[in-house]
């Protein structure tokens, strides 16, 4: 008798356990939850952000709050997530700069990028182009190349500097190509991009966000984008990887939480952000400001990728000779 009242206890505490477990993931979240990013408001990453807080606000019931904080690089918003209470309520929109290159471009950092954060989803890619003004006598990138030899040095292509993505892209293709283009820095894309439609500049490297409407107006051409494939809406624009077999440099976007965030709530970000990406009409958002969504990847694959990304990103810098300062 007391066995089988022991053993009727024992189903019973393991039934509550099974249900416990599920009824707290449905539990969270139950207040607001901030999702920060390093780029400012108005900017292609914000809106992405917008984007997809909004959805995942509809399927929580709870708000989503963004929180720009851009500047230094993505420092300054990586470190206050870094430095965030691991509760489950504050997650970062992180980009390649935050959590790769910048291991690679800075001797000290006031963040770890693989020790403070724990990753969540990974969100899209966002590929870049290299562009020319419209009425621009050259048409492709062997024009490019050609018309930066014949130059001598004077062939100029605008980027955000040596130690941002557009740079990096910029200095890659000058080794791969043999280009002799001087690469001018400026201070922001916008900047930069400015530049080149008033004609102060030749061509310039930027992410596809910050210069799909400038194309579409027919004011920007773009030669090539740095995707492994055609980006969808320009698939007449052929791929740096068409000429250089094996060059795939796109920045991406993930969303990862401080170190020690608890389990329930990467789970269900993680579930709900890849459910909302499935959904064709929020692909299609996304992709019209730029960035192409990816979704199914789980926390651990995204934890891979990463991995990944930090052996690629030190041989590219290996390669075009860029040390941390």
């Amino acid at each position: 008798m007391q066995r089988k009242n022991f053993v009727t206890a024992l189903l019973a505490t393991l039934a509550f356990s099974l249900a416990w477990a599920p009824a707290q993931a449905q539990v969270w979240p139950e207040r607001p939850v901030k999702l920060v990013l390093s780029q400012p408001a108005g900017s292609g990453p914000d809106a992405v952000a917008r984007l997809i807080g909004d959805r995942l606000a509809r399927l929580w019931g709870q708000a989503v709050v963004i929180e720009n904080k851009p500047g230094g690089q993505n420092v300054i918003g990586a470190n206050a997530v870094a430095r965030a209470a691991p509760d489950g309520y504050t997650f970062y929109f992180a980009t390649t700069a935050a959590l790769v290159t910048n291991s690679y471009l800075f001797k000290q950092l006031s963040y770890d990028p693989q020790k403070d954060f724990v990753p969540v989803s990974f969100v899209a890619r966002s590929p870049f182009a290299i562009l020319v003004r419209s009425d621009s006598p050259v048409q492709t990138v062997d024009e490019l190349v050609a018309k930066s030899k014949a130059a001598g040095g004077k062939y100029s292509i605008a980027n955000e500097g040596p130690r941002t993505f557009g740079g990096m892209i910029a200095r890659v293709f000058n080794k791969r190509t043999d280009a002799q283009a001087n690469l001018v820095s400026y201070s922001s894309v916008s900047s930069s991009v400015q530049d080149l439609v008033g004609g102060h500049v030749d061509a310039a490297v930027a992410d596809i966000a910050a210069v799909a409407e400038l194309v579409k107006q027919g004011r920007l051409r773009m030669l090539a984008v740095s995707s492994g494939q055609r980006v969808p809406g320009f698939e007449s624009v052929p791929t740096l990887a068409e000429r250089l077999p094996g060059m795939e440099m796109v920045g991406w976007f993930a969303v990862v939480a401080p170190a020690g965030t608890p389990a329930v709530a990467i789970d269900r970000f993680n579930r709900d952000l890849n459910t909302a990406l499935a959904d064709r009409e929020l692909v299609e958002r996304i992709a019209s400001i730029g960035p192409l969504a990816e979704a199914g990847l789980k926390p651990d694959q995204v934890a891979g990728f990463l991995k990944t990304e930090h052996v690629r990103w030190g041989e590219i810098t290996r390669e075009i000779g860029l040390l941390p300062e």
